[in-house]
């Protein structure tokens, strides 16, 4: 089976066929930094980061531009209101850039922790000023743009493909718009590309309409076809994107070029609270420097990726409680087989299909990236190894690389998720002692069989007072030390 991507702009998955063979370009619509990020914005975050993870690891040479939206995003997410940036600014009694500066920082620390791959370019919109005002000449050239007191509209009308992203139609786009009681535009739907500067406003730049501002959508399709030129492969960002912004994205770049602007585009669903979307707009949201004291980063990652990128992903701590349960129970294995492996020398070969797994996480993968069903496979292939870790059998350090060969490749090269560091020990001490740990676990286990119930809770409730806890499952005995 080949890699198969769900593209919404044609609503059904198809076979990925980069534009150049070996070869993507992939962009996504960065965060605009006026907060620090939440747990909704690690969503869209890992899972684009997990598409780009994945196709390089299928071999692909990947240039992946995610933008930092730094000026022009309204509060309202259109063409009304004020800009965050700017907002934020006023309630701090500080300049703009300097807001832009600590949550970018911030962005990036958060990201940093949850295992997040950096992109290769992280343009920003206000260092690209110069190439904005060209497509908007080019538009205004064109017929499709128009100039009012300053201001520089889209006609939508002028664009009759306008809506096949988000699939609505013009009525209905016009009964979403508020009306408002002293427009400028020609019609109600058309959006802005450049916006007249007020005097009190700070972020502001000259161009041939006088001074003011870029609108939030022109800067996306400057800084995609700077980088990656006028038709590119992947275009991806949070669903709640997909209509206005990447509609009017589409809309400007394809009326500026004459040609297809993007071939597949990837939405990944939102985090909601009890059904409700996280926002901070609502203010039900969870910040990631919050969320991490609480719980390890990894553990957030591990929860972000047992739901599908495109499902939407309902958050609570419970629900985070539980995916740490799980993950601890991953990293306990993958813990014991590393132990082993400094330990062992000679012995027999591991008798697992490493093959069959390999493969079943393969397909899963290329079924439009469902982490979900490659992480239920790396749990299959964490039951059948815990169970010859735990068997008697003495396994060839070579044999056990094999096996360990395969959660680099995927728990962490792909998913992000196991990564080198993951290891019971640092030094040969601590080896001795998560050996001891372990012997004390078989011999807990034979005295259960035995039916000797005292002496193994005997030595469940020493190691526990040692800082040792002991997990049962039907898949054996984990064991992890308070942190």
């Amino acid at each position: 089976m080949s890699l198969h991507v769900y593209n919404t702009l044609t609503r059904k998955k198809e076979e990925f066929k980069p534009i150049k063979e070996g070869e993507v370009g992939m962009y996504v619509c960065g965060p605009t930094v006026y907060g620090d990020s939440h747990i909704g914005h690690a969503k869209s975050y890992v899972s684009f980061d997990l598409i780009y993870r994945y196709l390089l690891y299928s071999g692909y040479q990947v240039l992946y531009v995610q933008n930092i939206t730094d000026v022009g995003h309204l509060t309202d997410d259109a063409d009304e209101g004020e800009d965050k940036i700017e907002l934020e600014a006023r309630k701090r009694k500080l300049q703009p850039m300097a807001v832009v500066e600590r949550y970018t920082r911030s962005y990036f620390e958060d990201m940093d922790r949850l295992h997040v791959l950096r992109p290769d370019i992280s343009p920003r919109a206000t260092g690209h000023i110069i190439e904005q005002i060209g497509i908007i000449q080019s538009l205004i050239d064109k017929g499709y743009a128009y100039e009012v007191n300053g201001s520089v509209y889209f006609n939508i009308e002028k664009f009759r493909e306008y809506g096949k992203l988000s699939g609505r139609s013009l009525d209905e786009m016009i009964a979403g718009v508020r009306v408002e009681s002293k427009t400028e535009k020609r019609h109600p739907a058309d959006f802005a590309l450049w916006k007249k500067a007020e005097p009190e406003h700070l972020m502001k730049w000259q161009s041939p309409w006088g001074i003011g501002y870029p609108g939030w959508h022109i800067e996306c399709s400057a800084m995609s076809m700077k980088y990656l030129g006028e038709h590119f492969d992947i275009h991806g960002g949070g669903i709640e994107n997909q209509f206005p912004h990447h509609e009017c994205e589409i809309a400007q770049s394809e009326a500026a070029t004459g040609k297809p602007f993007v071939k597949y585009w990837l939405h990944n669903n939102m985090v909601t609270v009890e059904g409700q979307k996280m926002g901070k707009s609502l203010g039900n949201f969870v910040t990631l420097k919050d969320a991490f004291e609480r719980f390890n980063p990894l553990v957030i990652r591990f929860f972000i990726l047992q739901s599908h990128y495109r499902s939407p992903l309902d958050f609570s701590n419970d629900a985070l409680a539980a995916a740490e349960k799980g993950y601890t129970r991953l990293i306990n294995t993958v813990m014991a087989l590393r132990n082993k492996i400094d330990v062992n020398q000679g012995g027999e070969h591991i008798p697992i299909d490493l093959n069959l797994y390999k493969n079943n996480m393969i397909d899963a993968m290329d079924d439009d990236f469902n982490s979900p069903q490659a992480i239920a496979h790396l749990f299959d292939l964490s039951r059948e190894v815990n169970q010859y870790l735990h068997d008697g059998t003495h396994y060839s350090a070579s044999s056990l690389e094999t096996v360990d060969n395969l959660y680099r490749a995927f728990g962490d090269t792909v998913l992000g998720i196991l990564p080198e560091s993951v290891h019971s020990s640092s030094s040969g001490a601590e080896n001795i002692e998560g050996d001891l740990i372990q012997l004390l676990i078989d011999v807990r286990n034979e005295a259960r069989k035995q039916k000797q119930f005292t002496l193994s809770d005997m030595i469940r409730d020493r190691l526990k007072e040692s800082g040792v806890h002991l997990e049962d499952s039907r898949e054996g005995t984990n064991w992890k030390r308070d942190t």
